[in-house]
C-alpha cells in the first residue's frame, strides 16, 4: 500500500500501524514524490491526504483514476476538511472512502480492509467486453454507445461496473450506497437515484439497460435483447 502523507509524525504512526497489520507499505511525503512511486510500482491501496504541500490530493486523486495503469486502484482519503461538499468532490473523484481527521487508526484499517474486500469482487472479471451496444474498457475507464464515447466520472463508472457485475439481480439502494460510496459516506439514497438517472442519460439508447425495481433498487439486465418492463 501507500500512504500520501505530509505530516511526518502521523505519516511515521500510520506506517508502523499498518505494518503491525500485515501490510507491505510505502511512503510518500508529497504528490510528486507518491506519482513517482505509482510508476515503479503496482498498489493494491492508496491512504490519501487531501492537503499536501505541492499538489492537492483532489488533483492528485483525479491524475491516478484517469491514468490506465492505476486507475483500478482503490483510494482512501484522509483528510481534517469534513464538510459534505469536500467528500461527495472526493468520491465524484473516485475515492472508495473518506476518513476526517482526528481519527481512530485502528477504524481506518478496518476501512482500508473493508475497500480491498470491495475491489477484489472485481478483479477477475474481464477487462474490455460488449453489451449490445454498450462497450466497456475496464482498464482504462471508458464507455461507448454505438461506437460513440460516453463521459462518465470515476464515481458514474464505479456504479455502472457495480450494477453490471451482478446484472440480472436486484441491488437496493443501501447495497449501492455502501458498495459505490462506502459505508461511512454522508450521502443519501437520493445520491443513488439522482446518479442512476444520469448514468442512464449520458448511455443514451443504453440506458434502458438499467431497470428500476420499484421500492427496492435497480437492476441491470441480464441480457441485452430482453423486452423493457416500462
Amino acid at each position: 500500500m501507500l500512504i500520501v502523507e505530509d505530516e511526518s509524525d502521523l505519516q511515521r504512526v500510520l506506517a508502523y500501524n499498518f505494518r503491525q497489520a500485515g501490510f507491505d507499505v510505502v511512503s510518500a511525503i508529497n504528490g510528486e514524490t507518491a506519482l513517482r512511486a505509482l510508476k515503479e510500482e503496482r498498489f493494491d491501496l492508496i491512504i490519501l491526504d487531501l492537503m499536501l504541500p505541492d499538489v492537492s490530493g483532489t488533483e492528485l486523486c483525479r491524475r491516478i483514476k484517469q491514468n490506465p495503469q492505476t486507475a483500478q486502484t482503490p483510494i482512501v482519503m484522509v483528510t481534517a476538511k469534513g464538510e459534505e461538499v469536500d467528500r461527495v468532490v472526493g468520491f465524484e473523484l473516485g475515492a472508495d472512502d473518506y476518513v476526517v481527521k482526528p481519527f481512530s487508526v485502528r477504524e481506518l484499517i478496518l476501512r482500508a480492509r473493508a475497500v480491498l474486500r470491495r475491489s477484489e469482487g472485481t478483479s477477475t472479471a474481464p477487462e474490455r467486453f460488449d453489451f449490445g451496444g454498450l462497450r466497456i474498457d475496464r482498464a482504462a475507464h471508458r464507455a461507448w454507445v454505438e461506437g460513440q464515447e460516453v463521459a462518465l466520472t470515476a464515481l458514474e463508472f464505479r456504479l455502472l461496473m457495480m450494477l453490471y457485475d451482478r446484472r440480472g439481480r436486484v441491488l437496493s439502494r443501501d447495497l449501492l450506497l455502501d458498495e459505490v460510496w462506502g459505508s461511512h459516506a454522508d450521502v443519501t439514497a437520493r445520491n443513488v437515484d439522482t446518479h442512476v438517472k444520469r448514468v442512464r442519460e449520458k448511455l443514451g439508447s443504453a440506458g434502458e439497460y438499467i431497470e428500476t425495481v420499484r421500492g427496492v433498487g435497480y437492476r441491470f439486465r441480464s441480457d441485452a435483447s430482453e423486452e423493457s418492463d416500462g
